[in-house]
């Protein structure tokens, strides 16, 4: 069993936590972000930390205040140092563009890839094969960086395709004769 809700969330300088009946917003140097709380965890917050309690004693509630725990410690952390994710292109001719809200990918197939970046995320291309994705939501950059990776996924063969940077693609032997 986690015991992640029953630890306190420090809230740091620089840092403003407003609790509003069941919704929970945090502003920092970085932004905004708002989170809705589910009804049966209660949230406290007293000398710079939160904590976190179910109203019941059900198995659920206490899964539900470790989840709701951790979302609010992310939120924290990415109004105060955000978060980023790093993707690798592999393939000969494979390239990535930053235009403003758009990326622009060409990845092996017959045209262009224009990907619409949401509010909030933000891309730098580094060099021309390599793509950070940072924001405050860690939620979001996650989603952000699959759906990018999602466009061509690495291969087993020639491990072609976008991959995170940490991410080690497993390969397999080609065909005998």
């Amino acid at each position: 069993m986690s015991r992640v809700g029953n630890s306190p969330v420090i809230v740091p300088s620089g840092v403003e936590v407003k609790l509003e009946g069941q919704r929970v917003s945090v502003k920092g140097s970085k932004g905004v972000l708002e989170l809705a709380v589910n009804a049966v965890v209660e949230v406290k917050q007293a000398d710079g930390q939160l904590s976190f309690s179910a109203r019941d004693s059900q198995k659920s509630s206490d899964a539900l205040t470790g989840t709701t725990r951790s979302l609010v410690n992310n939120m924290i952390v990415g109004v105060t140092s955000g978060f980023e994710k790093k993707l690798e292109l592999q393939g000969v001719g494979y390239r990535a563009q930053a235009q403003g809200k758009k990326l622009s990918l060409q990845l092996g197939f017959s045209h262009r890839i224009e990907y619409q970046l949401p509010d909030g995320i933000d891309v730098t291309i580094p060099s021309q094969t390599e793509i950070v994705v940072s924001g405050t939501d860690k939620q979001l950059v996650g989603q952000v960086a699959a759906e990018i990776r999602n466009f061509r996924p690495p291969e087993p063969y020639k491990g072609k395709g976008v991959r995170y940077a940490d991410e080690r693609v497993r390969r397999k032997e080609a065909k005998k004769k």
